[in-house]
């Protein structure tokens, strides 16, 4: 039985945590479209590309329902699935341009999502930002004086 100081009560997210989830949740669903499209249509045509576009549209998924939750387990996926689209974002991109033959059509983070006007690029370094604003045990570490560090020492 949990105890009432373990009760959450705060809302999901709020002001920019909002804003966050809303851009998350168009690019899931965009990328979700597309790569379903293109696989739909033209999978041999470029099966690593469009697996790629796949593989991020479910990460967009994830991080979109996991930062939309407060609760410890969700803001640990949400931590995975954005460290995940980081180096997704950063290996594609990186690839895209010294092995153009991996990638025959784009994905959502070839080129470092220029497709998309980079926003792939920025959008994790966005959500791990929030991640750590936002942390509840950062939050309240700060409030009561006590150093940041001490929290993750556990």
């Amino acid at each position: 039985m949990s105890s009432p100081a373990a009760t959450d009560t705060r809302r999901p997210a709020y002001g920019a945590g909002r804003i966050l989830i809303l851009v998350y949740g168009i690019f899931a669903v965009a990328a979700l479209a597309r790569s379903i499209v293109q696989l739909a249509r033209n999978a041999s045509e470029a099966p690593l590309a469009y697996g790629l576009s796949l593989f991020a549209a479910v990460i967009y998924v994830l991080a979109t329902i996991a930062l939309a939750h407060n609760g410890r387990r969700m803001r640990k996926v949400a931590w995975v699935a954005v460290i995940i689209e980081l180096t997704g974002v950063l290996t594609v991109g990186v690839l895209s341009f010294l092995a153009p033959e991996l990638f025959p059509r784009d994905t959502v983070w070839s080129h470092f999502g220029s497709g998309y006007g980079f926003i792939p690029l920025v959008l994790p370094f966005v959500g791990i930002w929030w991640l750590w604003t936002s942390s509840p045990q950062r939050i309240s570490r700060l409030a009561e004086g006590l150093p940041v560090k001490a929290a993750t020492e556990r």
